[in-house]
């Protein structure tokens, strides 16, 4: 099937590959579905419900039908589309959802039972008997569902993301695209062109074009020899512009080894992350097909595809073809062909007033009406009103119009808006901040209008850049004028297909609009039209049109669905590049590791940082006594555990006090220098975010600490804070977590310890309760806090980290000579439940500061962020959830973590709940186990029983509402 010309393909470099096992030949440059198509090959897949054979349908990517799996083992990726896949060298692919075979599906049953598998049918069959849904229908559904399939194996492919930043993106390289790059970077502009096919000139490379009056892609050659040559432009091809982001952000998908038979050690696709003071749309538009009876045969395609492969590919899709179209392109097409040496069966106009070339089989006011042909075209039906003609052919070429490629123009809420000169949608005026569409992706479709339209927004985003554009004329190029006479289906016996792979059809479309699914996005979720791997960009407009007719609207008031990113498929592994393994989870290693590790400790996760859980010792009966002893640590003698991973935030500037301010719901402007203050922070939603610490060292200098899982959270709140919100206050802050080693340093002996290993002894006066300041340990200097997170007479020693894993060995040892020890994350865990204090297991997000006991921090002197929500109807009283504690009954009561709590004598359903359990532990200093939770009015329900139940582990407990401090409530051990 190939002919002669002069394409885009090398031919003195043959490549060898296969499909469906069988091995064929195409060339360089091929896609799989020219290589396929020169090779005779129309079958290339099955359809999602019907499973009806399918042929290639376009030549780009919003093709619907031709989707393969490619690669075999960890390598398979299924759904990719031939059209797009380049092949090279050892290429397998394989046709999916079919069973056993591509040509003999058993599957296809279900083409015969298409009169009671129409639209909403899953909705109504599958809900009696409804026992049979679990068991039955489910299992079978999910059997069904999909095309491709993954291979269950891990994909160890290379995979990346990148970051690029430009004066100027330009997305498409046709004419449009690449005028405004070009006149762009002239006047001196950073400028990114990106390109998603494997070669510059969209539209260019597909016509028989001329420009300059020379062959069109002579002058595309010329245009990216100069931009190639400048150093203020990229050039990406195999680039597709997925998606449009706030403040200039746009998301990008490069194909980077997809073509290779050997990547190396390059990745297969690169996510970019692209940030572009202005933006040229210059996209193209997407030929769209007329839903007439039977219109899904192998053989049936667009017209502007056929153009593609037969003047890209040297390609002619069939020996004997048809054109049927509502547009001059139909016209062109079979010119294109003629010249081409292929046969043109017929050609047919549907507008009565349309001028056609002589010397074809022409036919005007006409319609194609049916085919023939399952496996493959093989014939059409022609009608004129008056009579009718079956003509044979095995290719139809198909134009319905042009849609404009608006998509990127709806990714930030806005709508398009119809033109009823063009039966098409056009984009909003300042629809995305910054972005100018331009040519046909406005709707502009001759190659002149689109030079001059590409240079107009060039010069448009130049003028908001300050930059001034360098005086240049404009190519002569055709400027044919663009008519098209609107027709969406074709009337007739047989179902008209609009939605290809899902096997959507015209009576699909208006049996919902009879059931009430009036609404187009009600129908394309009842029909499943649009949410094929195209999403809708062969369907959409024609479903839609199809819709209002039924509805009796017209198209701008039934409106068009709402185009979501990606504009294409987008591999997850390319969107989470690097987030395999360490990458997905890093692993976070404090200075006291390996010394934890050398005493046997568990490590367990915390904030991606790994902390010892218990230290065991030769003879324990397990954990629980690990723990119970290192405790004894603490309320006895003296522990030390290493809290280096709290989040710690240095903040600097005149303006830091009233930063903290505002971010804080308490105040911190009145800390003395010297001084520790414990603070709570909110969302702006009113719901607490974190707590922590907030340590004075200077004037105009502040130390942060956070919670260790969420220091990244509170890091990225106060950049927007910063930024978003207060941009006049002179402050700055930076995350020196990893800056410092931190120990906590508890119990009754934590003061001797420090006495002994400090270069001078603790001045009580210096550091009271709250206090911190400036210390040395060997000529090393060191910062010291009095806090406590124990409820004992406690400190927190900081030093640079290079000194943390000798300084924790110092501090081990002198505890162990003290009684004492270090202490791990389950003995910390108990020491805060037997006090009170809360984590994250409490502020988990739904919680206010009333619920936890700290509404009064919200002060009422000043702003903080989240304080006017925090007031909001429902987020304080009675009837709130509040902190308790809870104890046991009788002493060997359970209390489990998620546990819900009840009335006493009432039955335990979800209705009744009223409260939950959220930390719990056995305590060693009382000898039973505690808990804190939330109950409802809970703080004025201290010494009433509860009853605790927990339906997952079958545990029913009565236990008594109490104060959540549990040990020493008036706080006498850590301040004295």
């Amino acid at each position: 099937m190939r002919i002669d010309g002069a394409g885009l393909i090398n031919r003195n470099k043959p490549v060898t590959f296969s499909f469906d096992g069988r091995s064929y030949q195409g060339f360089e440059g091929d896609t799989l579905a020219s290589a396929l198509l020169a090779n005779g090959v129309r079958l290339m897949g099955r359809s999602f419900k019907y499973h009806r054979p399918r042929g290639v349908f376009t030549a780009g990517s919003e093709e619907p039908n031709a989707l393969m799996t490619v690669g075999r083992g960890a390598a398979q990726t299924p759904n990719v589309r031939a059209t797009v896949q380049e092949i090279y060298e050892g290429l397998e692919a394989r046709s999916q959802n079919r069973w056993p075979s591509l040509s003999a599906d058993l599957l296809s049953v279900n083409d015969l039972l298409s009169p009671f598998l129409g639209a909403g049918f899953y909705y109504k069959t599958f809900m009696w008997p409804r026992s049979f849904w679990e068991k039955l229908y489910e299992p079978v559904i999910r059997r069904a569902a999909g095309l491709g399939a993954l291979s269950g194996a891990p994909d160890t492919a290379r995979y990346d993301r990148a970051y690029a930043f430009c004066d100027l993106l330009v997305v498409g390289s046709g004419p449009s695209g690449l005028m405004a790059a070009l006149t762009a970077a002239r006047a001196g502009a950073d400028v990114i062109l990106c390109e998603e096919d494997s070669a510059f000139g969209g539209r260019l490379n597909s016509e028989a074009e001329e420009i300059d009056g020379a062959p069109a892609r002579d002058w595309v050659q010329a245009v990216l020899a100069e931009l190639d040559s400048l150093p203020n432009v990229r050039l990406m091809k195999r680039t597709t512009v997925t998606g449009a982001y706030d403040q200039g952000t746009y998301g990008a998908l490069q194909r980077v080894a997809l073509h290779m038979a050997d990547p190396g050690d390059r990745p297969l696709e690169t996510f970019w992350h692209i940030a572009a003071k202005a933006c040229v749309l210059a996209a193209g538009a997407l030929e769209r097909p007329i839903a007439f009876p039977m219109n899904d045969r192998p053989g049936v395609m667009m017209a502007s595809a056929l153009r593609s492969y037969l003047h890209r590919f040297n390609v002619a899709p069939g020996k004997r073809v048809a054109v049927f179209g509502n547009n001059d392109g139909a016209r062109q097409t079979a010119e294109d062909l003629r010249a081409a040496g292929v046969e043109v069966a017929a050609l047919v106009d549907s507008r009565p007033e349309a001028e056609l070339p002589v010397g074809f089989n022409a036919f005007k006011g006409a319609q194609v009406i049916h085919t023939k042909g399952y496996m493959g075209l093989k014939s059409i039906t022609v009608s004129t009103g008056s009579r009718e003609e079956v003509i044979e052919a095995d290719c139809l070429a198909v134009s319905g119009g042009w849609n404009p490629t608006l998509h990127l123009t709806c990714h930030m809420g806005a709508r398009p808006v119809w033109d009823e000169t063009l039966a098409a949608f056009l984009p909003a005026e300042k629809s995305v901040p910054g972005m100018i569409p331009a040519g046909a992706a406005k709707g502009i479709f001759s190659t002149a209008g689109c030079l001059a339209d590409g240079q107009r927004a060039a010069k448009e985003a130049l003028k908001a850049l300050g930059l001034k554009a360098k005086a240049s004329d404009l190519p002569a190029a055709s400027d044919a004028p663009y008519s098209v006479a609107p027709l969406w289906q074709v009337p007739g016996k047989g179902r008209a297909w609009l939605d290809f792979q899902n096997d959507v059809t015209v009576k699909d479309v208006k049996q919902a609009a009879q059931e009430n699914f009036r609404s187009v996005e009600h129908m394309k979720r009842y029909t499943t039209q649009g949410m094929a791997t195209d999403q809708g960009k062969n369907s959409n407009v024609g479903a839609l049109a199809v819709l209002a007719d039924a509805t009796g609207r017209g198209i701008p008031e039934t409106g068009t669905t709402t185009f979501r990113p990606p504009f294409a498929p987008v591999s997850i592994a390319a969107m989470g590049a690097g987030a395999r393994g360490k990458g997905f989870a890093p692993e976070r290693f404090t200075t006291s590791h390996a010394a934890n590790i050398a005493r046997g400790a568990p490590m367990i996760e915390a904030g991606l940082w790994y902390r010892p859980s218990y230290f065991p010792r030769p003879g324990d009966a397990g954990w629980q006594e690990a723990c119970n002893r290192e405790v004894g640590f603490v309320r006895n003698a003296v522990g030390v555990c290493d809290v280096s991973t709290l989040g710690k935030i240095d903040i600097q500037g005149p303006d830091a006090a009233a930063f903290l301010d505002f971010v804080y719901c308490n105040t911190f402007s009145t800390l003395k220098e010297g001084r520790v203050r414990y603070g709570l922070m909110l969302r702006e939603d009113g719901h607490v975010m974190d707590d922590g610490t907030c340590a004075r060292l200077g004037e105009t200098h502040y130390l942060m600490t956070t919670t260790t899982a969420a220091a990244g959270q509170v890091m990225k709140h106060l950049e927007f804070v910063s930024q978003a919100l207060r941009p006049e206050l002179d402050v700055s802050f930076t995350s020196v977590t990893e800056h410092w080693a931190q120990f906590a340093v508890a119990g009754p002996k934590s003061r001797a310890l420090l006495d002994s290993l400090l270069d001078a002894p603790v001045d009580e006066s210096a550091f009271p309760f709250m206090g911190c300041g400036a210390v040395t340990v060997a000529g090393v200097p060191a910062r010291l806090f009095r806090i406590s997170f124990s409820g004992e007479h406690a400190y927190e020693i900081a030093v640079p980290a290079r000194y943390g894993a000798a300084l924790y060995g110092d501090l081990v040892a002198r505890a162990e000579v003290l009684g004492g020890g270090a202490y791990g994350m389950e003995a910390l865990n108990v020491l805060r439940i037997e006090k009170g204090f809360i984590t994250h297991a409490e502020i988990h997000g739904r919680t206010t500061a009333f619920d936890i006991g700290m509404g009064r921090m919200v002060s009422a002197r000043k702003d903080c962020i989240g304080k006017a929500a925090s007031r909001r109807e429902g987020l304080s009283g009675p009837e709130r959830e509040q902190l308790v504690g809870l104890r046991p009954v009788l002493p060997e009561g359970r209390l489990p973590a998620g546990a819900h709590l009840f009335s006493e004598n009432r039955p335990p359903t979800r209705e009744n709940s009223e409260g939950y359990v959220t930390s719990t532990c056995f305590s060693p200093s009382l000898g039973h186990e505690i808990a804190l939770g939330f109950l409802k009015n809970g703080p004025l329900r201290r010494g009433e029983v509860v009853k605790l139940v927990d339906h997952l582990r079958g545990v029913e407990t009565l236990c008594t509402v109490c104060d959540p401090v549990f040990i020493d409530p008036d706080g006498g051990r850590m301040r004295g």
